[in-house]
């Protein structure tokens, strides 16, 4: 696993880092879980902000201010709703995550905090997403060496087990 990669435990809009990723929904609109969270956290100015933007196709990022985070840039990532995994899932997170570097790196972020996209209200399962999560991660750190940091930042204990687990499975 590339050293760049932090997996904890904690709460994603208290991380100071350059960019906090958003496990957003396609219209930018405050949903429900980590979306609400952040959006309550950032304040009003993220919802205008993401209002002007419009809709984000899943697989893809937009970036907005940080607002009243500490962080300078929220990139908003849309995962997929899990319908089985015979949908095109996997790769559509996988894209949500190298989408959200790529984003987070266009700006010049240097340090990116993620949630686990898609694990909450889009039923993807824990330990899938947990392995497509890493792997992304990882995969596109090996690649880049713009980014000095990515956190992938579990709320509950569950979800650090399972990303924990991911990051054994890996080459070193």
């Amino acid at each position: 696993m590339d050293s760049r990669l932090r997996i904890i435990q904690g709460d994603i809009t208290r991380q100071s880092v350059d960019a906090i990723v958003n496990a957003a929904n396609e219209s930018l609109v405050p949903g429900g879980g980590v979306d609400g969270a952040i959006h309550r956290a950032a304040g009003p100015g993220l919802l205008e902000e993401t209002r002007a933007i419009g809709n984000c196709p899943t697989g893809e990022a937009r970036v907005t201010g940080g607002h009243d985070l500490p962080a300078r840039w929220v990139v908003h990532a849309v995962g997929p709703v899990w319908r089985g995994g015979r949908s095109g899932e996997d790769v559509l997170l996988a894209s949500a995550y190298r989408a959200s570097l790529e984003a987070a790196q266009g700006v010049g972020a240097r340090t990116v905090a993620f949630p686990l996209v898609s694990a909450g209200a889009y039923g993807f399962p824990l330990r899938h997403a947990a392995g497509i999560a890493v792997r992304a991660i990882n995969e596109y750190l090996v690649e880049r060496a713009e980014i000095d940091e990515v956190r992938l930042v579990c709320y509950g204990r569950e979800a650090l087990e399972e990303c924990l687990a991911a990051a054994k499975l890996l080459p070193s």
